[in-house]
């Protein structure tokens, strides 16, 4: 087989997996109802019951039907994900997005997390080497006659030789 033929072959597979990865992520994008489910999980019920707007399912909740048909409006009316989430944090407060926005203060939400771990596990090695430190310069035992006298003289008035009290 001539390596033209070869690279050809590999050249038409390398396409048609572009081709499939393309199709799968364009796959639903244009979906109202898909659309629909993602956002509404991205939204906040307003009621207070603290469910997504998708899935807030409570007795008698005064807020997601209405909630419900201004997001299918939106979708309808052609707004990008990103302006119908503006729209709706403008109108009910930023309480309303699921997750906090990746912009200004908000970024804090999603930073604090990561450095408390980080710093709580710095805090943690550093302790545990000053522990092992500590440990490691403590005198070794000393074995002189004077103490071992010492020790000796300990026992026998503690009766601790013979196992007693």
């Amino acid at each position: 087989m001539p390596t033209g033929m070869g690279s050809t072959f590999w050249k038409r597979t390398l396409q048609a997996c572009t081709l499939a990865i393309a199709v799968c992520f364009t796959m639903g994008a244009s979906d109202a109802g898909l659309r629909f489910n993602d956002l509404g999980h991205r939204l906040m019920c307003t009621c207070g019951c603290a469910q997504l707007l998708g899935e807030c399912n409570h007795v008698g909740c005064t807020e997601s039907g209405r909630e419900r048909a201004e997001l299918s409006a939106a979708i309808a009316s052609g707004l990008s994900d990103k302006d119908v989430l503006d729209s709706f944090a403008r109108k009910y407060g930023a309480t309303v997005l699921a997750a906090p926005s990746t912009q200004g203060f908000n970024l804090v939400a999603w930073i604090a997390p990561f450095a408390v771990f980080l710093s709580a596990l710095l805090g943690t090695i550093l302790l545990v080497r000053h522990w092992s430190v500590g440990r490691a310069q403590q005198p070794a035992e000393t074995h002189t006659p004077e103490m071992d006298a010492l020790r000796e003289r300990i026992r026998r008035e503690t009766d601790a030789a013979n196992g007693g009290f």
